[in-house]
């Protein structure tokens, strides 16, 4: 679906270039004019571009905190402080990578629903949204080791509590999470291997962006009708058109970006990892950042296990079934685009489909609530509620339910007829 550029320059360089590197009409072909797009886009099409922004970003600012960072839980603390007096601009450069984290989630958590509501897991777009789902795994992965960094109090305990889950895993779980440690306790070896992989992944996901961008161009954008492009009536160039919009969505981004930055930079995270590490000395209460608190809540959601019926022999017990249930939550997304067997991809025409998108949407702010509170009177029995339904979209709905009773209304026959109405 990328254009066969036709990229002509009257600058004797950039031919220079191009005719040894043709990099030129690359980018032409791939973002320019002769990127054939869907003439009917939206604003929710610009938060792709906004996730790249962010990415950039994250990774910009992270390579210059290192240079002033100590991975040492001696120093750690004291580092991250000295970057906030001493360094200049160092305040500027902490609150735009910590809070861009969550601009990072934000910008991508809309960027999947999007995807969800307008179909844009189907055929032939099956390996695009594996690869969007293998990006946001490598996030959560990244920005949890990024969170230990500080070695505050909630750093500290909440490497501790999560690392601990993958015990769990039977036969190799505690060797795997000593390994995790680098020893027998969360210390020095553990700080490191979270500094290092930190300072990685967000390359790996570069990489993996490159693959995305590179699996969408083979097919196309999606659109809100959700039907293939059949004329080159139904498209237009990339450039100026989606370009321009995309300036604009950036824009918006950049001024609440700013306003947390400057204004509440620290709203999105934990007092307590403003304390210094102690072992010794439990948080009253330990919570993740916001953007685990659904999968946190589908996590502590289990505390039953699954038992030989009349008998004491335990297949699986309550620890390991909310391991797996949290990871699960991850595998039915991977797992989407063959669970949904409807042919129509945009809930626009498809009913029944839509009600239900919008309660999974009410149940995930639901999870983070339930995330973010302690497990006590209502809240097991409402994450227990939310995580059942999680799974009951999925695994349920979507592949019996809805090909039974689901009335599809018709399609339209090409992108151009309902925008030219």
């Amino acid at each position: 679906m990328a254009g066969n550029s036709n990229f002509q320059s009257n600058n004797k360089v950039v031919n220079w270039i191009e005719e040894r590197m043709p990099i030129f009409s690359l980018i032409d072909g791939s973002l320019g004019a002769s990127y054939p797009a869907p003439k009917n886009l939206n604003y929710w099409w610009n938060f792709g571009s906004l996730a790249g922004l962010a990415l950039v970003i994250q990774i910009v600012t992270g390579i210059v905190l290192v240079m002033h960072y100590t991975p040492n839980t001696e120093l750690a603390f004291d580092s991250v402080e000295h970057i906030m007096r001493d360094v200049n601009y160092g305040w500027l450069l902490r609150y735009v990578h910590a809070n861009g984290a969550s601009m990072f989630f934000i910008v991508v958590y809309i960027h999947i629903f999007r995807g969800l509501y307008f179909g844009s897991y189907k055929a032939p777009r099956e390996l695009l949204w594996i690869l969007g789902v293998v990006i946001l795994i490598l996030m959560m992965a990244t920005a949890f080791m990024g969170y230990v960094l500080p070695w505050g109090q909630m750093s500290f305990w909440g490497a501790k509590v999560i690392t601990n889950l993958f015990s769990a895993v039977p036969v190799v779980g505690d060797s795997l999470v000593q390994w995790l440690w680098g020893g027998f306790a969360v210390d020095n070896p553990t700080l490191q291997r979270f500094f290092s992989l930190h300072y990685l992944l967000p390359f790996v996901i570069a990489g993996v962006v490159i693959l995305h961008i590179w699996a969408l161009h083979k097919h196309g954008s999606n659109n809100p009708l959700g039907i293939d492009v059949k004329s080159p009536q139904d498209t237009v160039g990339f450039h100026p058109y989606y370009t321009a919009k995309d300036l604009f969505g950036i824009g918006v981004f950049i001024l609440v970006f700013a306003y947390f930055v400057f204004f509440n930079p620290n709203y999105l995270g934990h007092a307590d990892n403003y304390i210094p590490a102690n072992p010794l000395l439990t948080p009253a209460s330990i919570v993740p950042e916001w953007y685990f608190l659904p999968f946190y809540a589908i996590l502590r959601s289990i505390t039953f296990s699954i038992s030989i019926p009349f008998t004491d022999i335990v297949l699986i017990d309550a620890k390991l079934l909310g391991v797996l249930a949290m990871f699960g939550s991850l595998a039915v997304l991977i797992a989407l685009p063959w669970l949904d067997r409807s042919p129509v991809r945009s809930s626009r025409f498809r009913p029944m489909y839509r009600w239900f998108f919008w309660i999974l949407v009410i149940d995930s702010f639901i999870l983070g609530y339930v995330g973010a509170q302690k497990p006590e009177g209502i809240m097991p029995t409402l994450g227990l509620i939310g995580t059942a339904y999680y799974f009951f979209h999925f695994l349920v709905l979507l592949p019996f339910i809805m090909p039974k009773y689901e009335k599809d209304t018709k399609l339209p026959e090409s992108i151009s007829n309902p925008v030219i109405k």
